[in-house]
């Protein structure tokens, strides 16, 4: 590959994670609030609509990203504007996201502190294989997810709005999520399970205090932020794994609920605002296996985000209501793995498949073994300040300089 082939942004490469000071006595941040709806309920409320919750519950908080929405039929009437839905909801309704709710006109979320995930893990396990390699990152979620993937394995969490579930959890807020994580020792905090989004006011709360204590934060998200949520959450997200879940707009439909352009959008702003991209397709067999479709949605990655975009292709294992269906076969993830490399990808992974799992580093230029895998820990670390020690190719990602393998 030609070195001055360049990612999207002008940039050679992301090979340095930007600075965050660490100041120990630091207070933390005060939580983010935006200017919200006003003071008083509207007008012309039916008499058992919901009034303005006064937040005495610590999960019950004012919504950063609503407005009111002009309904002459239902008065108080907002819009959130969190994610792409938009959903419109009407006094006491609540979103598809299951966790904001129209109480007296005012947009709240219900689920802010309420962690029904907390443990710190490998950051490999996200998956990123490129943003601090061998390093752990401290897992935070709550219910709730804007979409409704009919195989998603963390429904019991994401969808038990919809399935009736009440989900154990604990209050956890955000300056006891910083104190877990660095007493865990992780190097970051991520966001994740579940669709980060939907929390957005308990994760922009926590990022907050995150930097203030020296660490990164990190998304796991399926990309359908609205640009009002990416203008908060840029300025504290340091990397994002985006569940690309098909390239185009039926599968997104049928299996998600959801729409591809506004993934799409996403993934492009994400990598052009300098936050630290990867992608994961989880196969699924009939649904997202073409193989021309792979091919196209490998070309996609190579041409809108660069052809060093890591690339995690995972195995489906059935689950939810596709629980009928049968594994991924492991042909079907070497032969999208195979089509990737073709297309010009170079850092593509395997993944939920140990017979073919594929966890290797590679330089992009010569393909030296730069960095090795297994059980989602760094075994072997060959890089030399960033860069390969045979042809000095800097590989693409953050906080590479250091190996974390002890010798």
């Amino acid at each position: 590959m030609d070195d001055d082939i360049s990612p999207t942004d002008g940039r050679e490469t992301f090979t340095k994670a930007p600075p965050v000071p660490f100041d120990p006595d630091a207070r933390p941040h005060q939580p983010v609030r935006a200017a919200m709806l006003g003071e008083e309920p509207p007008a012309g409320l039916r008499i058992d609509d919901l009034g303005p919750a006064d937040e005495s519950e610590p999960r019950i908080r004012l919504a950063l990203l609503g407005e009111r929405f002009d309904d002459p039929i239902a008065p108080g009437s907002v819009r959130c504007v969190a994610c792409a839905h938009r959903c419109v909801l009407r006094p006491s309704r609540v979103g598809l996201c299951g966790v904001h709710q129209n109480r007296g006109g005012l947009l709240y979320t219900l689920v802010y502190g309420q962690a029904v995930a907390s443990q710190a893990e490998p950051i490999e396990k996200k998956p990123l294989y490129h943003f601090l390699p061998g390093s752990d990152a401290f897992s935070v979620a709550t219910q709730g997810c804007n979409f409704h993937c009919s195989y998603c394995q963390n429904w019991h969490i994401s969808q038990a709005h919809r399935e009736g579930r009440v989900p154990e959890s604990r209050y956890l807020a955000p300056e006891g999520v910083v104190e877990e994580a660095v007493a865990a020792g992780a190097r970051s905090i991520a966001y994740t399970y579940t669709e980060p989004t939907v929390f957005l006011e308990y994760a922009l709360d926590t990022m907050t205090r995150a930097r203030a204590a020296g660490l990164r934060n990190v998304f796991v998200t399926n990309g359908y932020e609205s640009l009002e949520a990416l203008d908060l959450l840029v300025p504290y997200l340091d990397a994002a794994n985006v569940d690309l879940k098909a390239a185009n707009d039926d599968f997104y439909r049928r299996i998600c609920g959801a729409r591809w352009e506004p993934v799409r959008d996403t993934i492009v702003e994400l990598r052009g605002r300098g936050v630290w991209v990867e992608l994961t397709t989880l196969l699924i067999p009939g649904l997202n296996d073409d193989r021309d479709e792979l091919r196209a949605m490998a070309e996609w990655i190579a041409t809108a985000l660069g052809p060093e975009t890591p690339w995690h292709l995972t195995r489906f294992q059935p689950a939810y209501r596709l629980s009928g269906l049968e594994p991924t076969p492991a042909a079907t993830l070497v032969d999208a793995a195979r089509i990737a490399g073709e297309v010009g990808l170079r850092h593509v992974y395997v993944g939920n498949a140990p017979e073919v799992e594929t966890a290797t580093t590679s330089c992009a230029r010569c393909g030296e073994r730069l960095i090795g895998r297994a059980d989602f820990a760094v075994t072997e670390w060959r890089l030399v300040e960033g860069r390969c020690p045979r042809c000095k190719h800097a590989l693409a990602g953050v906080g590479l300089e250091d190996s974390p393998v002890v010798v």
